[in-house]
């Protein structure tokens, strides 16, 4: 059987997670490894500066007090002895679309996997304002990491999926969404007279694509992003080998 390990951002008492766990159960062995607490928004943040604890919940459960990819880490190394056939990620409370891959933890710990050689899938649904229907998602979950399973990916590749409110229309291969970015920080002053600051999300202006994963959601469908590792930003090369000439 398949080894597969699941993980997440939201936490290891996620429901989101427990989902997606039992959703992929019919296609092997399932192992979790996921943070002892919320850890959403961490992006691919190592812990370095600390010793992690390992806790053994039953059942193949484990919780990890760091990030989700000290999970994958140590998921790798010394829960399983080695990678797995599949690494899993999600169910996240909410959409990674866009640049929020940049900043997801989900998105994360798939690409932690993607880098140790390992076919890794991010998967993530529509909340609305809390209203959280986890089957379709973990439906959408289950087909795509079969068909990873059977076919694999190339290398240093990952899959992020996110799944739409209701049930969708399909699914369509899509494109990271472009948009206008900005951000909310609101000063506030506590009760000794110290400003404090709190981030919040801006309604950022997407930028119409029909290719994009923005679009594939709002058009009801299950978007199904490639990703991978590499940051070049390769249609820029000849323009800074000019730029270079003046360094």
């Amino acid at each position: 059987m398949p080894r597969i390990l699941v993980t997440n951002d939201d936490g290891v008492r996620s429901p989101g997670l427990r989902a997606l766990a039992e959703a992929l159960v019919p296609l092997g062995d399932v192992t979790v490894v996921a943070p002892a607490s919320e850890t959403s928004a961490i992006g691919h943040a190592l812990t370095l500066q600390r010793p992690l604890r390992l806790d053994d919940l039953g059942e193949r459960w484990y919780a990890v007090d760091g990030t989700p990819t000290d999970c994958v880490n140590i998921a790798i190394v010394h829960v399983l002895g080695g990678p797995p056939d599949l690494i899993v990620s999600g169910i996240n409370l909410g959409l990674n679309l866009g640049d929020d891959v940049t900043y997801s933890g989900t998105v994360s710990a798939a690409l932690e996997g993607a880098l140790f050689g390992v076919p890794a899938v991010a998967v993530s649904v529509d909340g609305g304002r809390g209203d959280w229907h986890f089957g379709p998602a973990a439906g959408a979950a289950r087909r795509v990491a079969r068909q990873v399973l059977a076919r694999g990916l190339p290398r240093r590749t990952l899959l992020n999926v996110n799944v739409p409110r209701g049930e969708p229309d399909g699914f369509r291969v899509t494109i990271q969404g472009d948009r206008q970015h900005g951000t909310i920080v609101t000063r506030e002053m506590d009760p000794r007279g110290r400003p404090y600051y709190w981030l919040g999300m801006s309604d950022d202006h997407w930028i119409p694509d029909r290719r994009s994963d923005v679009q594939a959601i709002r058009d009801g469908f299950v978007s199904v992003t490639p990703l991978h590792s590499d940051m070049t930003a390769h249609a820029a090369v000849d323009v800074v080998e000019e730029l270079s000439r003046k360094f």
